[in-house]
């Protein structure tokens, strides 16, 4: 387990939030207390409600309010920075596109919206008053981010020029084309996963569970849908989707335990 106290090095997924329909806050919030016992508080005002998920007190992710009864599909993954603004130009100048400017989110951080060129949104996050997810890797918080493209040349391309990250082709993963992302330091924080023509380009999120098939199991009772668990040869995963469509998955590692 790792409780974070202090801003992630830079280019360290740093937190995770979903856009939520108001109408179906609720049912959001029902759902992922069901599979991860999260909790939920209101953030600031100026956030527009925004609601910060939390494991045992402390914050783990977020729900976005959005006016639109559409969501995105897939939790959004923030990237640390000591530098927003200057990452935001990094990421122009590498060849993508903003979606929201780098702004102040009232007291807690400076924040940037932007897509990558093969199509990937992600967040840029400089923290203050919050660092972004106090609890990772262990379960019911965030263990892993991955992209998936069908354009990985492109990828491996942008994010080193973006966060200086280095690349390491050895995936462990026979038969695919996988790409380790690791900061200057040589810790890895993420990958990225060629796939087919035609698939979306998409930052793909992690949680962390004790038990793969008991969290599948919960996910349906919720009301959510449930791929059959599968090992890998690092955890045991099964993709989930919830009540409202999003997309993500859970592993546990071997050994960890029953939920």
């Amino acid at each position: 387990m790792s409780h974070v106290t202090s801003n992630q090095p830079t280019g360290t997924p740093t937190w995770v939030e979903l856009d939520v329909p108001v109408a179906e806050a609720e049912r959001a919030k029902e759902f992922y207390e069901a599979l991860f016992g999260w909790e939920f508080a209101v953030g600031s005002p100026q956030a527009g409600q925004y609601t910060v998920c939390l494991l045992r007190g402390h914050a783990v992710g977020g729900l976005r309010p959005v006016t639109t009864e559409t969501t995105r599909g897939h939790w959004r993954v923030y990237i640390a920075t000591d530098d927003c603004d200057s990452t935001a130009k990094r990421v122009l100048d590498a060849g993508g596109t903003l979606i929201e400017s780098p702004a102040e989110v009232g007291d807690r951080g400076r924040a940037a919206l932007v897509v990558d060129p093969v199509g990937a949104e992600f967040g840029l996050w400089q923290g203050r008053g919050r660092t972004g997810s106090e609890i990772v890797n262990e379960p019911g918080s965030l263990v892993r981010n991955d992209l998936t493209t069908p354009d990985p040349a492109t990828a491996r391309a942008f994010y080193p020029a973006v966060f200086d990250y280095t690349l390491d082709g050895e995936g462990g993963l026979p038969g695919t084309d996988f790409t380790f992302l690791r900061r200057p330091d040589g810790h890895e924080v993420g990958g990225i996963m060629g796939m087919p023509q035609g698939s979306p380009s998409v930052w793909g999120t992690c949680f962390e569970v004790a038990d793969a098939d008991a969290a599948a199991a919960r996910a349906v009772a919720a009301g959510g849908t449930a791929g059959t668990p599968s090992d890998t040869v690092y955890v045991r995963l099964a993709e989930i989707t919830d009540p409202l469509g999003n997309t993500f998955v859970v592993g546990a590692r071997p050994g960890a335990g029953e939920d």
